[in-house]
């Protein structure tokens, strides 16, 4: 079926820069919105960036100007540039999409198997 699969995960110094890849391969129809989530620890998953497929946007206000969430539609990849990074981004990320993996189905949602991204002081 469908999966994701995160990529581009690192440890970096605050101020520095992470891209993040997501790459949905499998039995996919149609997707709809793709997006990135992060749950750091001991804190609940939250969201931090989402597109959907006719490319509106919306960001934590966490992340809002650091951050930025685009699409390569044609490949099923969805990336996420990190800019001005903090201690406090420090979480696993990971992909999601909203997915109709075969003709007629349900929108279904998938998430991948989540990359660490730890930023240092």
């Amino acid at each position: 079926q469908v999966q994701l699969v995160e990529s581009g995960g690192d440890l970096v110094q605050a101020g520095g820069s992470l891209r993040l890849s997501c790459a949905a391969s499998g039995s996919i129809f149609s997707i709809d919105a793709m997006g990135w989530h992060r749950q750091a620890p001991g804190k609940q998953r939250e969201l931090v960036a989402r597109m959907t497929s006719g490319g509106r946007t919306n960001y934590a206000d966490s992340v809002k100007g650091r951050f930025t969430i685009s699409r390569d539609n044609a490949k099923n990849t969805v990336y996420l540039q990190m800019n001005s990074l903090k201690p406090e981004d420090t979480a696993v990320y990971y992909c999601n999409a909203e997915v109709r993996p075969f003709r007629g189905s349900r929108w279904q949602d998938y998430w991948g198997q989540g990359t660490q991204v730890t930023v240092s002081s």
